[in-house]
């Protein structure tokens, strides 16, 4: 069995630009999956995608199941009206 040969990169989405401190599942996310593609690359690797605990490490969720609400676009849903920019004022 022949395995054609794949290069990708190791980014989790938290290390994406954001406006709130932290990537998410944002636009940038769509121009990183674009620039992967133009690059001729093949896979994106990331982290453990689950909600994290103290201190916030990837390997520490309390639950295999569940997505790590901090990946939710808080800029899409601005967009979709479904927050206001009051909603996210106090947001770092």
């Amino acid at each position: 069995m022949e395995y054609p040969r794949q290069s990708g990169i190791l980014l989790h989405p938290t290390s994406l630009p954001g406006r709130f401190g932290i990537g998410s599942m944002n636009q940038a996310a769509y121009a990183w999956v674009d620039f992967l593609a133009a690059t001729r690359q093949s896979l994106w690797q990331v982290l453990p995608l689950g909600p994290t605990g103290y201190g916030d490490s990837p390997y520490q969720s309390f639950s295999s199941f569940a997505g790590n609400p901090y990946l939710i676009s808080l800029e899409d849903m601005l967009a979709e009206g479904l927050l206001t920019e009051g909603d996210v004022a106090g947001a770092p």
